[in-house]
Order: C-alpha cells, then sequence, then structure tokens
C-alpha cells in the first residue's frame, strides 16, 4: 500500500493522507493541462487521462470524505480543462479548491468548480479569450467556434462563482492590461473583491472549511441537522 501511494504522488500527484481528523484526498493540477495531444518532455503538465479516473475512484470511495484540489497552472487544453471541471462540480463529495501562484486561463474555471474556492494573497487569476496555436482557417465558421467556446466557458464560470457576466467577459477582452495579450490579471485580494473566488486564504483555512463541509454532511446523514 505504501509503494501505491509513493507511485500515486510521482504518477499523478495525487495523495490520501491517514491518521487524521479525516480522510482527506489531495488532488494537485499544475503546469499546463494536457488534453488530446501529448506535450513535450520539457513541460509540466497535468494529463486529464489520469485526472478522470482518479475523480470517479475519489467519488465512489467510501473512505474519501473529502477533495481538496491544489491549482497553479499556466491553461492548456481547453475541453480537457473544462470536462474536469465539470466533473468536480458534479461531485457529491465535499470539495475545496485552492490557488497558489496562479490559475491561467482554463485555470479559473478549474478553480470555481469545486463547492468552496480559495486563493492564497500572493495567487493570480489570468483571464484571456480562447485561442489556438497551429493552423487556422480564416472563415466566418472558425470565429463562431471561438465565440461558442468562450460562451461555454462564461457561462460555467458565471453558474459556479459570484463573478458577473458582463464584469467577466469584459476583463476577458481587455486590451489595456497585458502587453502582448488581451485579457486582465487579478491577484488574490481582487479575485475575492470580483466573487471570481469565495475567500483570501492559505491551507490551513481551506482544510477547516472542508473538516466544516464533512461534518455538517455527515450531521445532515445521521438526522442531527
Amino acid at each position: 500500500m505504501a509503494e501505491e501511494k509513493k507511485n500515486e504522488m510521482t504518477d499523478n500527484g495525487i495523495s490520501t493522507a491517514d491518521n487524521c481528523r479525516h480522510i482527506i484526498h489531495c488532488l494537485n493540477i499544475i503546469g499546463q493541462i494536457e488534453g488530446h495531444y501529448v506535450l513535450g518532455e520539457t513541460n509540466k503538465t497535468t494529463k486529464y487521462e489520469h485526472i478522470i479516473p482518479a475523480l470517479v475512484a475519489i467519488e465512489q470511495d467510501r473512505s474519501v470524505e473529502g477533495l481538496i484540489i491544489i491549482l497553479n497552472t499556466i491553461g492548456g487544453d481547453v475541453e480537457a480543462g473544462l470536462a474536469i471541471a465539470e466533473l468536480i462540480a458534479g461531485m457529491k463529495t465535499p470539495t475545496v479548491s485552492l490557488v497558489v501562484g496562479g490559475g491561467h486561463s482554463i485555470g479559473v474555471p478549474l478553480a470555481v468548480s469545486a463547492k468552496k474556492s480559495f486563493i492564497v494573497p500572493s495567487a493570480s487569476m489570468t483571464i484571456h479569450p480562447v485561442r489556438m496555436n497551429g493552423t487556422v482557417l480564416g472563415v466566418p465558421q472558425t470565429l463562431a467556434y471561438f465565440d461558442k467556446m468562450q460562451d461555454r466557458i462564461i457561462d460555467f464560470v458565471t453558474k459556479n462563482s459570484r463573478i458577473k457576466e458582463d464584469v467577466f467577459r469584459g476583463m476577458m477582452m481587455n486590451t489595456q492590461e497585458l502587453v502582448l495579450d488581451v485579457g486582465s490579471v487579478a491577484d488574490g485580494e481582487k479575485a475575492v473583491e470580483l466573487g471570481l473566488i469565495d475567500s483570501l486564504g492559505s491551507l490551513s483555512d481551506a482544510m477547516e472549511c472542508l473538516y466544516n463541509m464533512i461534518e455538517k454532511t455527515e450531521k445532515r446523514y445521521t438526522g442531527e441537522l
């Protein structure tokens, strides 16, 4: 069992703690979200084919009482990231996310997908429009596809956070802030002020929140509430 846990940590960035107040699963989403295409060996990646079955296992494992998601991502494959975010949002297991470093691009939906989201003061959220690498056909259908993909992300973020759609869209299309890009950067305090993230806090705050969620759930099941 110890060897299995070591392999999970090394290969997938996943850890479950023992001998604690509650059994919490830690899921680390770092670097670039890798989707249908394999990225270079020099890139730090989070592979969606690892994360998706891990989420299914966490949801059905009766010994796991809660999930904490630690985020420090530079974005990546939009559809893969959105798929992971939708799965997290649909879990009955108590979930808390904590943004450290940064939540870039598709990291924003991943951050808000948990039932409660936290961000450390020094972290930032980078919001920009959907874009694509490689050959792009310069036809109206391509722009329509980008618009639809963007609408999917905006719809998910606004449904799973307190930020207003017009505010989020405005930040996404801002041309005055980033030197070589379109979009905005919000530090931890600003992200909370905008309603994008629920609370400013550190690891202990996120863990305490998750413990409270678990204990409320337990009381509900035992009829104490």
